[in-house]
């Protein structure tokens, strides 16, 4: 089996932690680079438990990135650096697989309200590929750029986009509260994220301006054709790791629990990594370190609402693990590889 080289660039971060696990342990995979300024020139093997030529791999600084040698880079970076180093690395003839927003956002106009920036790049995010395989697998095929979600706009899309897509629910007037542990905010220190700030306490943040927001209904969107606008509310829980998203969404006139539950089934039938359970049984413990989704749907007639529940890993299934599941998918592999060891 040919093995392709692999760059990780941000390797020290949560999500490039897991990547480089990930890589490891893939059948089609090899560790070539690891860039982080953090852990420059120290060896990979002091870090993680990896052998053989892993192992003697040594972390280079993050200005060495645009120059990796390697076929495919994966980029664990904060998005004005995605924007910056995935041109490069592209024109070099390297395929690139994004887990920033830098990507994500099908209309640069937006960049300036919901990440603070402005997109210089659009002919490179007109090549992006979104990296959702349930919902968008078929736009992966033989992608050079894989834009990857957001944790929070992957179980939240999940959740929805089928009941969407099935016109038994309404497009209008949908409410999303949904909660993330604390790696979510990433590595670097901060006071907010500190542990006598965030232990026995449970914090909504960002109301109604979360970067997440656009991206889910973009999602949604491509997938069932509607979406309105997404009450969308995120909250700081003392987690090390996984999100837990509780979407409502209104019923249409004559809408049953049975044929919701069939749309549902019918969506994620064969899905590898997506498990359909009763929605008071979606527990976050039950799904970290892994790379699976567990939702589960109630129906509300009195209220007349759907209430679906959605649990993943936010460093795996929403970042690293769906990274490499949405590689294996554009290269036409197993979506499994690498990702078939971890249990939880």
């Amino acid at each position: 089996m040919n093995e392709h080289s692999v760059a990780i660039v941000g390797a020290s971060g949560y999500s490039g932690l897991e990547l480089t696990r990930c890589a490891a342990r893939h059948p089609r995979l090899r560790l070539a680079a690891l860039y982080s300024d953090r852990w420059a020139q120290e060896a990979a093997g002091d870090r993680l438990p990896l052998s053989g030529a892993a192992a003697a791999l040594r972390y280079s600084a993050l200005a060495d990135a645009a120059a990796a040698e390697a076929e495919i880079a994966f980029l664990a970076t904060p998005a004005e650096v995605s924007l910056s180093l995935a041109p490069q690395l592209l024109a070099r003839g390297l395929q690139v697989v994004d887990l920033s927003g830098a990507f994500r956002l099908e209309d640069a106009s937006l960049y300036p309200t919901w990440y603070g920036f402005a997109h210089g790049e659009p002919a490179v995010l007109a090549q992006a590929r979104y990296g959702l395989p349930e919902l968008e697998r078929a736009r992966l095929a033989g992608a050079r750029l894989v834009s990857n979600p957001g944790c929070y706009a992957t179980a939240t899309a999940l959740a929805l986009a089928p009941l969407l897509k099935s016109g038994l629910v309404a497009a209008e007037g949908i409410c999303v509260a949904a909660m993330s542990g604390v790696s979510g905010a990433g590595r670097k220190a901060s006071e907010d994220f500190s542990f006598c700030e965030v232990d026995e306490d449970l914090r909504a943040y960002r109301l109604a301006r979360h970067q997440h927001v656009p991206e889910i209904e973009q999602t949604v969107r491509r997938f069932a054709g509607r979406c309105g606008p997404i009450s969308f509310t995120p909250h700081l829980v003392p987690l090390r790791r996984g999100i837990l998203s509780t979407c409502a969404l209104r019923l249409e006139r004559g809408a049953s629990a049975a044929a919701l539950q069939a749309a549902w089934k019918g969506a994620y039938a064969g899905e590898p990594f997506v498990r359909l359970l009763a929605a008071d049984k979606v527990a976050v413990k039950d799904v970290v370190r892994t790379n699976r989704a567990h939702l589960g749907l109630s129906v509300d007639e009195r209220a007349g609402t759907a209430v679906v529940v959605a649990a993943i890993d936010n460093l795996v299934k929403g970042a690293a693990g769906q990274a490499v599941q949405a590689w294996n998918a554009a290269m036409g592999w197993p979506e499994t590889d690498g990702l078939d060891l971890l249990g939880g």
